[in-house]
């Protein structure tokens, strides 16, 4: 519940008065409406679902390996795919993936 002032219209905002009650108060008219219930809402919003950017699991079917070392593991080799990520005057941004099938953890250079 929204309560609104109803001379000027604007958001009535909730203030202790000197007797410890609740009351809601306008910031601009001297108006002010004592709460007399207790007054609560939930909201629960729905995510959006994220599409994944790099295309997931099928962009890394087919794609080459380097001799790059994983950070998190250690592995000597590493999947790589390359995809134009800014704007056509940039360098291409590199994808790294573990070989090392334990780790598969992605980086990117």
């Amino acid at each position: 519940m929204v309560v609104f002032c109803p001379f000027c219209t604007n958001l009535l905002f909730v203030e202790e008065n000197v007797s410890t009650n609740l009351q809601f108060t306008c910031n601009v008219c001297p108006v002010y409406f004592p709460v007399r219930k207790n007054i609560t809402y939930r909201n629960y919003y729905r995510l959006k679902e994220i599409d994944d950017v790099l295309g997931g699991e099928e962009a890394w079917k087919n794609v080459e390996s380097t001799e790059e070392r994983c950070p998190k593991c250690s592995h000597p080799r590493a999947y790589f795919l390359q995809l134009q990520t800014r704007s056509a005057d940039e360098p291409m941004t590199t994808f790294y993936r573990c070989c090392n099938s334990e780790c598969s953890h992605n980086w990117r250079e």
